[in-house]
């Protein structure tokens, strides 16, 4: 779970959370009257790295807007 600061505790610390988000590469949610409105999260130079591993993990792939049952599952037979 991220952490979570409201607005007014941010503003005074916010290069302290910056500086940690770099080095610990942890997401900050910034809240509004305990309402979650922003997250931080640390730069990644490749959007498409968070998915690499699974690319061909999709092996057949039929009406995937029908509902999948427990009996469905291969793994699971």
């Amino acid at each position: 779970m991220p952490q979570m600061v409201s607005k007014s505790q941010f503003k005074p610390h916010s290069l302290e959370y910056f500086r940690r988000i770099e080095q610990t590469g942890e997401e900050l949610v910034i809240t509004d009257h305990g309402r979650p409105v922003l997250k931080i999260v640390p730069y990644v130079e490749e959007p498409e790295v968070w998915f690499r591993g699974l690319r061909n993990t999709v092996l057949k792939f039929e009406a995937p807007t029908e509902p999948v049952a427990e009996e469905d599952w291969e793994a699971l037979k």
